[in-house]
């Protein structure tokens, strides 16, 4: 919660910065807070519902994501490609529009820090603390919520431990050092029977952010310059990494005539191609959350995780070859759907993992996943213009071989049994 509302406020800096580096640090920092939300909502979520709805839920709420996804696309259009602009005296520079994008882009972050507050705490996660009663009253809430009724009319007055849990000083309620906390909860992932989860989930999401994330950081500026070689060139057969590589050559040369006329253009808007991709890529999301959230139950996370992996692996692998530009950009649409298999992972691993490590787990096996952006798009940005076809391979193989690793997942159809409980003493 404080970390969405910080989010907030480096987003609305980075509005104002008026130097590069002032802009990106607020831009790391921004990311930095909204990634601890981003990842522990998804345990958070988990623990409010049994083995049989958890990864139905999990997809339902990513669903918001994709329309979210899609929406920014529609916002960015109305926005940056406005003309206005407005001059700030006591900052010296001009308030153009896509610096108040920025601003529209980091609402969502205030808006769930205040959400946030009317929100209870995980009964599971209480009860693990051995705070029993304060669960109890969360459960009756929702009981009240649930069926209407009075939480009077909630049958159990009490709710006991069968055993001592794992983590005995938090049962004792004896105060542990920050660092000792996330020790205590980050350690046993890299430990006997979960070691193996771990290092398959961080394999598995550093592949797809690598690839959804890195081919995406590039995708508007491949679009844009397959759309104008059209526009030159109607009708001539050509594939996108020919398009790339003789647009990088001939972008080269206005460079050279651009610094011998020792002028240089900034262009801050973007063509209309670029938008329209991009509302068809987020609509892809849109639609495949919901698509996966109905059938995830009857057909299993590992099915899907196999088809999402191999399906974008090929499609990815294809786009070096067709020599169509319209049907290369919808397969390269189709790889950057890979980012849809994020959520199944993580649906499958707050199964895997019990109550005192789950959103831990997450959060590592999503850092994983950040640095795979990181990675992935420096890596396309530096080999996209001398290799453009070991860029697509690469990426389409490293999805395939993500597909492969998915049948390793352990026990990815059962859930492991991590604190057992009794509810007694019913009636009021």
């Amino acid at each position: 919660m404080p970390t969405l509302f910080i989010a907030f406020l480096c987003t609305l800096a980075s509005s104002f910065a008026n130097s590069v580096w002032l802009f990106i640090l607020l831009r790391y920092f921004n990311g930095f807070f909204v990634s601890g939300g981003s990842a522990t909502i998804y345990a958070y979520l988990g623990e409010f519902h049994n083995p049989r709805h958890r990864s139905r839920a999990i997809m339902g709420a990513s669903s918001i994501f994709g329309f979210a996804c899609l929406a920014l696309p529609a916002i960015a259009w109305l926005i940056i490609k406005q003309q206005w602009s407005y001059y700030i005296d006591f900052l010296g520079y001009t308030y153009k529009p896509w610096r108040l994008y920025m601003v529209a882009c980091g609402l969502p972050s205030l808006l769930c820090s205040i959400a946030l507050w009317k929100l209870p705490e995980s009964p599971k996660f209480l009860i693990n603390q051995g705070k029993n009663e304060e669960a109890r009253k969360i459960i009756a809430k929702m009981y009240r919520i649930n069926t209407g009724k009075s939480e009077s009319e909630f049958p159990v007055s009490s709710i006991l431990d069968e055993y001592v849990g794992v983590d005995d000083e938090s049962a004792s309620k004896k105060k542990k050092t920050f660092l000792r906390t996330v020790w205590n909860q980050t350690a046993p992932l890299f430990m006997g029977e979960h070691l193996k989860k771990t290092i398959i989930a961080c394999t598995l999401q550093f592949g797809i952010f690598a690839t959804s994330n890195g081919m995406y950081m590039w995708f508007p500026d491949i679009i844009s310059k397959m759309t104008e070689f059209e526009n030159a060139h109607p009708g001539v057969p050509s594939t996108i990494c020919y398009v790339v590589t003789n647009s990088s050559m001939l972008r080269e040369d206005d460079d050279i005539i651009n610094m011998t006329n020792n002028t240089v253009e900034c262009k801050d808007t973007m063509e209309t191609q670029a938008f329209m991709h991009s509302l068809i890529l987020e609509a892809g999301y849109a639609i495949g959350f919901p698509i996966i959230g109905a059938i995830i139950n009857t057909v299993g996370k590992l099915p899907i995780l196999v088809f999402v992996m191999v399906t974008c692996g090929v499609c990815g692998i294809l786009c070096a070859f067709i020599q169509h530009l319209t049907i290369a950009s919808y397969l390269y649409l189709w790889l950057l759907v890979c980012g849809i298999a994020v959520t199944v992972v993580n649906a499958a691993l707050v199964d895997l993992y019990p109550t005192q490590l789950r959103a831990m787990a997450v959060c590592i096996s999503l850092m994983m996943g950040r640095l795979g952006s990181v990675v992935g798009s420096n890596v396309v940005g530096i080999i996209l213009n001398y290799n453009c076809d070991m860029t697509f391979l690469i990426s389409g193989t490293s999805l395939i071989a993500c597909g492969v690793i998915a049948f390793f997942i352990p026990n990815i159809y059962k859930k492991p049994m991590d604190r057992r409980t009794s509810i007694a003493s019913y009636g009021p």
